[in-house]
């Protein structure tokens, strides 16, 4: 006598690397439409949208295909004197894609994941990372800040911010 097994269809799972791939498109769609950086010179730009807070963007390189930058509000940590909320972004022109580097939130990465941390461990950081980024980006659009509300920044308004 034959058995007939029933075929399990499986649904397709994304692995948390094609996550994180798919959050740096996500990220690079929302960072060009909001402040189109590749077309900015390197220097200091300030977005006043009205809402009470300023975002400066901090055009920090450009590259053949790439563009870094530092994203944060004119507001500094009481404690460090770093701006916070900011995140180091790395812009990939050619394969569209937008990473934040490093963020600092209240913390260091070294701090959160330690100095040898597991690869699984770096993974779930930078997916975290750049879920905050893309969370950021989507509420700065939804305040309105934008290319129609960033403009160079004087020397008194752009103060140097410490570097990592």
């Amino acid at each position: 006598m034959r058995y007939v097994l029933p075929r399990e269809i499986g649904i397709p799972c994304l692995s948390r690397f094609g996550w994180l791939m798919g959050l740096y498109a996500e990220n690079y769609r929302q960072v060009m439409r909001l402040f189109r950086p590749v077309d900015l010179a390197p220097g200091c730009y300030l977005s006043r949208a009205g809402d009470g807070i300023d975002v400066r963007l901090d055009v920090l390189e450009q590259h053949r295909y790439t563009t870094e930058l530092r994203l944060s509000y004119v507001m500094t940590d009481p404690v460090t004197g770093e701006p916070d909320p900011s995140a180091y972004l790395r812009v990939y022109r050619d394969a569209r894609q937008a990473e934040a580097t490093h963020c600092y939130v209240g913390r260091r990465w070294q701090d959160v994941i330690g100095l040898y941390p597991p690869p699984s461990e770096v993974l779930d950081h930078r997916l975290r990372m750049n879920t905050f980024l893309g969370k950021w980006l989507q509420y700065l659009a939804e305040r309105g800040h934008g290319v129609a509300t960033l403009r160079p920044a004087d020397e008194l308004e752009c103060q140097p911010v410490c570097e990592h």
